[in-house]
């Protein structure tokens, strides 16, 4: 989106069209939104703008839920903004240290300081990008969010009690970008740590970051939701929690669950293949609390390295997925299709930990066909690969 479409969208009319057309769902719907716009007069660039944001508004329910249809977006920035359930927990932890007034310097289209102006912060918000910035300043105007066009490094913060960063990624622009190295953060890391120190501060990285070039006396949340892990967050000062230095926070349907450490857990003995196999959340594999959740679940490994647990006791917890085991089959395609298919399983779910194992093909050779519904999950152990047939508990 350049600014002079911007402009095409941000007139009455433009805004009128959007609010008209409502969702669209598919390219069924969009095409006969194109259509309808184009028979009713509408120039050509008005219809693209107008269909395009509706198309964005209703990819970013996910997100925003309801909020989404009140706010404007470009594609890049729904895609790297942070879904509002984890933005206002961010924003809880801020109002928890006695913040009042916070700088959100790379505020993109506006997710994070949503989450802090909704629960009553004085928030400033800053994006480098022209368009960017004028899309958070329609998208936070409900809530009285001062914006500013402006680099995070050119920014007075005399007057701020904290910042949340979030240094950009990925290539400039608001379709098509690419993921660049952490050298290449802007603003630089360098600058953003150093800030951290003088500054109590939330930091925003993606979740492989290298846990290497965390700084020792920040606290590392690494953030999962329903089953994917979306981002680490580096927490300093005030807002970092006394003797905290790793955290997994997992939410799943909307409910959210946390488990802390003061450092990496050690991880548990090797045990056999027991009644159950459990897999961690990808949130307590990257802060690396497994231990901690196997002791919980009175689980050991089932082999060095491998993210999959296994206990006897009847047990799970949000932190993992746990399976029931049924049977070991053999770790060989022709012989495994054979099983599945005399077991009568047609819906297979399949996972690896360990082993060269591409699912999508493996599905195809396998074949499976019947009423029934499985999970298979492939390993490593130290007596080998294994197979293990299992269902979801």
């Amino acid at each position: 989106m350049t600014i002079d479409e911007l402009r095409v969208l941000l007139t009455p009319d433009g805004l009128r069209l959007l609010d008209e057309i409502g969702e669209l769902a598919s390219t069924g719907d969009v095409a006969r939104a194109v259509t309808t716009l184009r028979r009713a007069g509408h120039s050509a660039d008005l219809v693209t703008a107008v269909v395009g944001q509706a198309r964005l508004r209703t990819r970013a329910t996910a997100k925003f839920g309801d909020f989404a249809g009140r706010m404007l977006f470009t594609r890049a920035g729904l895609e790297q903004a942070t879904r509002l359930e984890v933005a206002a927990l961010h924003a809880g932890r801020f109002r928890a240290a006695g913040t009042a007034r916070v700088a959100d310097l790379g505020c993109g289209i506006g997710g994070d300081a949503l989450g802090l102006a909704g629960i009553g912060l004085d928030v400033v918000a800053v994006d480098a990008d022209e368009v960017t910035a004028a899309l958070a300043a329609y998208n936070l105007a409900p809530f009285g969010a001062e914006v500013r066009h402006a680099r995070a490094e050119d920014v007075d913060l005399d007057d701020v009690d904290a910042v949340w960063l979030d240094p950009a990624r990925r290539t400039a622009g608001h379709t098509e970008t690419r993921r660049v190295a952490a050298s290449d953060y802007t603003p630089a890391l360098d600058w953003v740590f150093d800030l951290a120190r003088r500054l109590p501060a939330g930091v925003k990285l993606g979740p492989g970051f290298d846990r290497d070039e965390i700084p020792a006396d920040c606290e590392a949340q690494w953030i999962g939701v329903d089953g994917s892990t979306i981002e680490l967050v580096l927490w300093s000062g005030a807002l970092a929690r006394p003797g905290v230095r790793r955290a997994a926070l997992v939410i799943r349907g909307g409910t959210a669950h946390e488990l802390t450490a003061a450092g990496d857990a050690a991880d548990v003995p090797v045990r056999p293949l027991g009644a159950f196999v459990h897999e961690p959340d990808g949130a307590v594999i990257r802060a690396r609390l497994i231990g901690d959740v196997a002791r919980a679940l009175d689980a050991g490994m089932l082999a060095p390295g491998i993210a999959y647990l296994t206990s006897d006791a009847a047990l799970t917890s949000p932190f993992v997925q746990s399976f029931r085991v049924r049977e070991e089959l053999p770790f060989d395609v022709r012989s495994l299709g054979r099983a599945l298919r005399e077991r009568g399983i047609g819906r297979l779910e399949i996972k690896k930990r360990g082993v060269d194992v591409d699912p999508a093909v493996l599905r195809t050779k396998l074949k499976p066909a019947g009423p029934d519904a499985a999970t298979l999950l492939l390993t490593r152990t130290p007596a080998g690969r294994r197979a293990i047939l299992a269902d979801r508990v």
